[in-house]
C-alpha cells in the first residue's frame, strides 16, 4: 500500500480562493440567502412542534 503524503503535483481541493468571481455569482449567493433562510425557519418551526409535542402531548 502507496504512503498516505502528499505530493506537489497535485493541487489543493475543496474551499479555495478565486481570483475571478464566476457567472451568475449574484444569482448563487441570493440563492444561497434563500436557502440559509428556509433552512433557519424550518429548524424553528420543528422545534416548536416538537417543544409542543412535549408539553402538551
Amino acid at each position: 500500500m502507496p504512503p498516505a503524503t502528499k505530493t506537489a503535483r497535485h493541487r489543493p481541493h475543496g474551499a479555495t480562493w478565486r481570483s475571478r468571481p464566476a457567472a451568475g455569482s449574484k444569482f448563487d449567493r441570493w440563492l444561497n440567502a434563500l436557502v440559509s433562510l428556509c433552512v433557519t425557519i424550518a429548524l424553528i418551526v420543528g422545534g416548536l412542534a416538537l417543544l409542543v409535542t412535549l408539553i402538551f402531548g
